[in-house]
C-alpha cells in the first residue's frame, strides 16, 4: 500500500491580526499561531493594553492610527515580509492554526487565495443580522464576477507580492470583498475551505448590531459598483502565482 503523502508546512508565513481593543482573547490567539510563523499584531487604536500585551507573548507590534478594519489589514500587509500572508481576526473566534492547509494549498500553487468559511459553533457566534448580510453579499459576489462562494469571512491565505498587486484601496468592512473582487478580476484561482467559528470574547466592532451590519454591507456594496480592473494587469500568475 503506497503510502500518502504531504508537502511539509510551509515556514515563511506572516499572519496580520487587526486588533481594537482584544487585551482578553490575545493570548488564545497568539498561542494558536503555528510553529515558526510570525503574529504581527496591527494596534488600530487599542486602549485596554492590547499592544502590551502582544508585544510581551512574542507578536510584532505593528501600529495604524487609521481607524477602519481595513486600514488595520492593509497595514499589516504592507509591513509583511514573508512570501505568504494569511488575515485573522484577533477576537478568538477563529484559531489561525486552521491556517495550515491554506497556506499549504497557496504554497503548492494549487490555489491563489484560500478562504474560511465560517460554520458556527456555540450560541451566539454568528448573529442572525450578520448572517444575513453575509448572505446577501455573496450572492452580489456573484453576480459581479460568478465566483460560487459561501463567506466573505476575514480567514484567508495569499502570496504577499501578488496581494500587493492587487492595488487595494478600501480602508474600511470593504477591504475584504475588495481583496476578493479584484482577485476574481486578475484571474486568481480561489477556494473556500468549512472552518469552525466560535463566539467572539469581547463585543463586536462591526457585526454587533443592526448598525454595524449594515454599514458594513454599505461598505462593501460600494466595493461592488468599482469598475473591473484592466485584463491581467494583476494577474497572480505574472507576481509568482498560480498560473491558470
Amino acid at each position: 500500500m503506497r503510502a500518502v503523502t504531504t508537502s511539509p508546512t510551509p515556514s515563511d508565513v506572516d499572519v496580520v491580526l487587526p486588533c481594537l481593543n482584544e487585551a482578553d482573547a490575545l493570548p488564545w490567539v497568539l498561542a494558536r499561531i503555528p510553529p515558526g510563523w510570525r503574529a504581527l499584531v496591527v494596534d488600530n487604536g487599542s486602549t485596554d493594553g492590547s499592544a502590551v500585551i502582544a508585544r510581551a507573548l512574542g507578536a510584532t507590534v505593528v501600529h495604524e492610527p487609521r481607524r477602519g478594519f481595513g486600514a488595520a489589514c492593509h497595514a499589516g500587509l504592507t509591513a509583511a515580509t514573508a512570501e505568504i500572508v494569511c488575515f485573522c481576526d484577533c477576537d478568538a473566534s477563529l484559531d489561525p492554526a486552521l491556517l495550515v492547509p491554506f497556506v499549504r494549498q497557496v504554497h503548492d500553487r494549487t490555489a491563489d487565495l484560500v478562504l474560511g468559511r465560517r460554520r458556527p459553533r456555540g450560541r451566539g457566534a454568528w448573529p442572525l443580522h450578520a448572517r444575513a448580510g453575509n448572505l446577501a453579499l455573496a450572492l452580489m459576489l456573484r453576480r459581479r464576477t460568478g465566483l460560487r462562494l459561501h463567506d466573505l469571512g476575514p480567514l484567508r491565505a495569499a502570496r504577499r507580492e501578488a496581494l500587493l498587486g492587487l492595488g487595494l484601496t478600501d480602508r474600511r468592512s470593504g477591504y475584504p470583498l475588495q481583496m476578493v473582487v479584484r482577485a476574481a478580476d486578475a484571474g486568481w484561482r480561489i477556494t473556500e475551505h468549512d472552518v469552525p467559528y466560535l463566539p467572539r470574547t469581547g463585543a463586536s466592532k462591526v457585526t454587533g448590531t443592526w448598525r454595524g451590519t449594515w454599514q458594513a454591507v454599505r461598505d462593501m456594496s460600494r466595493v461592488l459598483s468599482e469598475a473591473p480592473a484592466p485584463s491581467g494587469a494583476t494577474a497572480a500568475s505574472e507576481r509568482g502565482g498560480t498560473p491558470r
